[in-house]
């Protein structure tokens, strides 16, 4: 079996890979800030180098 350690940003435009013990959950996702996981209403982009959501 093999445990899945880290997946894409739920945020469907952000690049970032996260780490499941260390993103945001929200609605069973995982996303990598909280912008990201407010769907960008209060802030552009997530603050990550090379990242353009």
């Amino acid at each position: 079996m093999t445990t899945v350690t880290q997946m894409k940003c739920a945020c469907e435009s952000c690049l970032c890979i996260v780490s499941i013990e260390d993103a945001i959950q929200k609605d069973n996702k995982y996303y990598c800030s909280e912008a990201c996981a407010d769907g960008h209403q209060t802030t552009k982009g997530c603050g990550h180098t090379g990242c353009g959501c």
